[in-house]
């Protein structure tokens, strides 16, 4: 399987499996089918109203159609929502753990989405998806035009790579936190903190440990007595102890 290789603001590289054609496609037509049984609903439901209990009669053609459109909206931007709601997932992604992330290594965020959803326009709609199957195929990245733009891609969640697996830290039952503020940090932040501060630790890289240091009371307002190495240990500790517990 074809992978990417995410460079973090720490300047970390990361290798990512890349989604599949296919499990996009799969991915794609759960979504679809989703969004056409929703649709049908709303149908079943207007026909409903206007027809037997001819609750909308007596309204005008442009009425209908506004509720219409209005009911309609959940399907329209089911892609959009659930993106931004689920950080890069759709039901459909959900199935086939796949997900959308930055190339950059940054969260990505409610406008990269936008972009993205605007995008299927071309993408998707244009052609039953056969440009974003060619972009995504002959894309060194595995990008459809939205993810070009967006600055996007897809990748699996099967490897065993997940920002899950990379920021989690086995602490006590009694463990008691230092620093509450390190909660202003996410979880993309934490899993760069993380691999950052092992692989600067393991080559005695002090230099980049101290600028990691920097950096983390930097975003969280913190200032620290402690050693270095021990106060990251702590701010990775920290941090699981309140995702943990919240």
């Amino acid at each position: 399987m074809s992978e990417i290789q995410i460079n973090t603001t720490q300047n970390v590289n990361i290798d990512f499996t890349l989604a599949s054609v296919g499990e996009r496609i799969v991915a794609h037509l759960i979504d679809m089918l989703i969004k056409v049984s929703y649709g049908t609903i709303v149908w079943w439901v207007m026909s409903s109203l206007y027809y037997d209990s001819g609750f909308m009669q007596d309204w005008d053609q442009w009425s209908v159609i506004s509720v219409w459109v209005l009911l309609l909206f959940p399907a329209i931007f089911y892609t959009l929502i659930l993106e931004s709601l689920f950080e890069g997932q759709t039901l459909g992604k959900k199935a086939l753990k796949i997900r959308v992330v930055k190339i950059d290594g940054y969260q990505a965020s409610f406008i990269d989405y936008l972009i993205r959803w605007f995008f299927r326009i071309i993408d998707l709609n244009i052609l039953s998806g056969f440009i974003a199957m060619i972009t995504v195929i002959v894309s060194e990245k595995g990008q459809r035009l939205g993810d070009m733009t967006a600055g996007t891609s897809v990748i699996s969640l099967k490897n065993k790579i997940r920002i899950s697996h990379t920021i989690l830290e086995e602490i006590g039952d009694n463990y008691k936190p230092q620093y509450p503020s390190v909660i202003k940090l996410s979880d993309n932040d934490m899993r760069i903190i993380k691999e950052t501060y092992l692989i600067a630790k393991k080559g005695k890289d002090f230099d980049t440990l101290n600028k990691l240091r920097a950096k983390i009371e930097e975003v969280i307002d913190t200032k620290s007595s402690e050693k270095t190495t021990s106060f990251i240990d702590i701010i990775i500790k920290d941090y699981n102890f309140y995702t943990q517990n919240m």
